[in-house]
């Protein structure tokens, strides 16, 4: 279990100006390099010596990773822009406000002033166990203390499970993909685009790791495409407090609708599952439909088929099913 220190490990810190500088000091240094952006997830490891990097590369002197900007099919959001400037943008405001109030729901003020989109989509699972230093299957051991007959698994998913059962924590991750965003990431050979709901990976296709990339990667932008810009949104997360938490259950949806009939739908749920969790089976059900209380009811049935609650988390299932229900509702 990790003992909590006065100082964290040693490493060398590189501070680029550029994305290829970073680039090429990731791939100098592979495995032993760790990404900086926000640092409110990084040095949470640090302090308690869980991970301890030989080098550390701040990207916060790399301009081309800050700012909003419009580009031909929408906005272009450099990864470093904190959630406040997000929150704050005038074009996400009127356009997206479903991303502005997924960032505004994360932690507190002061953690959005520092915090980044890029780091908040990418930071690790907050899986107690794990994060404790505990040799679990995500830390390279062979088990999941969460899953064990006596665990505390409260937080945990009831979704997804492959061996490691611990929940995706990014609140504005399931915003990312009922917008269908565009993940842009970068390595000294090609960039890569991926669609939001492909960044993130379950325990099945790699256990340590909660999105596609790998060392020498770098997330640097997200597209938001114009498709859904002024779509009807619903937003809603579940905390056990007002402020600061993670949530517990969170939906994000977006509906296109013409003449009272759902005719477009996105939805995603997060806290349920090791990935944000798209609801494709909910979204082909309403489309076409008034998304009235019946609709809304079903689809809430339908989101929560193959749940399969752990010790103590059973209470996530109605949850769920009741937020997409109100999502449902929210369309018309």
């Amino acid at each position: 279990m990790a003992i909590i220190r006065d100082m964290i490990p040693d490493f060398d810190l590189f501070q680029p100006a550029s994305v290829d500088d970073a680039l090429a000091l990731l791939a100098e240094h592979g495995r032993e390099a760790w990404v900086l952006a926000g640092g409110l997830d990084s040095y949470d490891w640090f302090k308690d010596r869980i991970k301890r990097p030989k080098v550390v590369v701040d990207l916060g002197g790399v301009a081309e990773l800050n700012g909003i900007r419009e580009v031909e099919g929408g906005l272009e959001i450099g990864a470093m822009t904190t959630l406040t400037e997000i929150v704050r943008d005038a074009r996400v405001r009127s356009q997206y406000p479903l991303l502005a109030d997924a960032a505004e729901h994360v932690a507190t003020p002061q953690i959005r002033n520092q915090g980044t989109l890029g780091g908040n989509a990418a930071q690790d699972t907050r899986c107690w166990y794990y994060r404790s230093g505990w040799p679990c299957y995500r830390a390279g051991g062979n088990t999941c203390y969460a899953s064990a007959p006596k665990a505390m698994n409260r937080e945990h998913c009831i979704i997804g499970r492959s061996r490691c059962v611990a929940v995706n924590p990014s609140d504005t991750a399931p915003a990312l993909i009922a917008l269908d965003a565009k993940m842009i990431v970068r390595n000294e050979r090609r960039p890569n685009v991926y669609d939001a709901e492909d960044f993130f990976i379950g325990p099945s296709t790699d256990i340590t790791r909660m999105t596609v990339m790998k060392p020498g990667d770098l997330l640097t932008q997200i597209h938001i495409p114009a498709a859904w810009a002024n779509a009807n949104f619903y937003y809603e997360k579940i905390r056990d407090r007002g402020s600061w938490d993670f949530q517990l259950v969170s939906v994000a949806a977006a509906f296109q609708v013409s003449g009272g009939t759902i005719s477009g739908a996105r939805i995603a749920v997060n806290g349920v599952a090791p990935y944000p969790l798209r609801l494709e089976a909910v979204e082909r059900m309403v489309i076409g439909t008034e998304g009235d209380e019946a609709v809304a009811t079903e689809a809430g049935e339908l989101s929560v088929l193959g749940a399969r609650p752990l010790r103590h988390n059973d209470y996530k299932i109605p949850m769920m099913r009741n937020l997409v229900r109100r999502a449902i509702r929210s369309a018309v």
